[in-house]
């Protein structure tokens, strides 16, 4: 089972969210998202639990719980859905015809 943690202080680590949820079952895996550019937590996580009836008794009982001075936000994450691979660059109109157009650039013909 996939758990989404939200709210949580920017000083919890991937241990630290592992401990919260130890508890209550077996965790593979506890992941707190970094921003990419900061390497900075951006405050949610991941947990995945083996045995689905301890992940929901884990969200039951830790959904609203204080951490750090915070107040938890804690549910079944959503399916992640499949998006389309990013390319770089992009944007900006068309070519410039005669004197209506967008931006982009101006066409030689």
């Amino acid at each position: 089972m996939n758990i989404f943690v939200s709210n949580l202080s920017f000083n919890v680590q991937d241990e630290d969210l592992r401990e919260f949820f130890t508890p209550y079952g077996e965790v593979t895996s506890a992941k707190i998202i970094n921003d990419r550019e900061t390497g900075r937590s951006r405050g949610f996580g991941f947990v995945e639990m083996s045995d689905e009836t301890a992940g929901k008794q884990a969200i039951a009982e830790l959904d609203q719980a204080t951490v750090e001075g915070r107040t938890i936000k804690v549910m079944e994450a959503n399916p992640r859905e499949d998006r389309p691979a990013r390319t770089s660059g992009g944007g900006g109109g068309g070519y410039q015809q005669r004197n209506g157009g967008g931006g982009g650039f101006k066409s030689r013909y």
